[in-house]
């Protein structure tokens, strides 16, 4: 069974909640496993120091499960347009999978979340692309043949799966939101699923 992880990092709760809706579309076909993982804080003064196993929620990303996964599904909130710290402290620690170009060719996909609605969601998407082209992974967005793209009046973008969190970050996901992360977690998971059948012929 193909492996797909989804890794993100969440302060408030959106992230997680789109990450969940990204998995139920990943293995919504029976044919591939959603490997949910996170990262931990970071401190502005040193290295924050944080317990091996967080206290709830996923466990922390290990270079093998980059290392090991068959596609990727990436969401970081945005943070003035661009990715949150914590995210791309780990990213940048991903220097002998570049070496080894263990990500070369592998599908991967982003998901992101604001407090406004234009709180810098595509920008941020645009920024987590960016290490992903150096590893050589292939991005895949959410094409217009979602209809959600045309009727949502919250999040939602060509480039990813986004999130509209209000200024209390506290909004619920609304219905469009949750159709666009279902069907970019089942488009990572067939475009994988092709790329496997092209490597192996099965």
């Amino acid at each position: 069974m193909l492996k797909i992880l989804v890794l993100y990092y969440s302060r408030h709760g959106s992230l997680r909640n789109m990450a969940l809706q990204i998995a139920r579309g990943i293995e919504e076909n029976g044919e591939a496993e959603a490997c949910l993982r996170t990262v931990p804080e970071v401190s502005s003064v040193a290295e924050q120091t944080e317990e091996p196993i967080p206290p709830a929620g996923p466990p922390y990303a290990e270079l093998t499960d980059l290392a090991d996964c068959d596609g990727l599904a990436l969401g970081s909130p945005s943070r003035f347009g661009n990715i949150a710290a914590p995210l791309k402290y780990f990213l940048e620690s991903t220097s002998s999978l570049w070496l080894s170009g263990r990500l070369e060719g592998k599908p991967a996909a982003l998901f992101t979340s604001s407090a406004s609605l234009h709180g810098g969601q595509e920008s941020t998407l645009l920024s987590m692309m960016l290490p992903l082209l150096h590893h050589g992974m292939l991005i895949t967005g959410i094409p217009y043949t979602n209809t959600q793209l045309s009727t949502t009046r919250s999040g939602g973008t060509p480039y990813g799966a986004s999130h509209v969190a209000g200024s209390d970050n506290d909004a619920e996901l609304s219905d469009d939101e949750i159709a666009l992360c279902r069907a970019q977690g089942a488009r990572l998971a067939r475009i994988a699923r092709a790329m496997q059948w092209q490597r192996t012929g099965r």
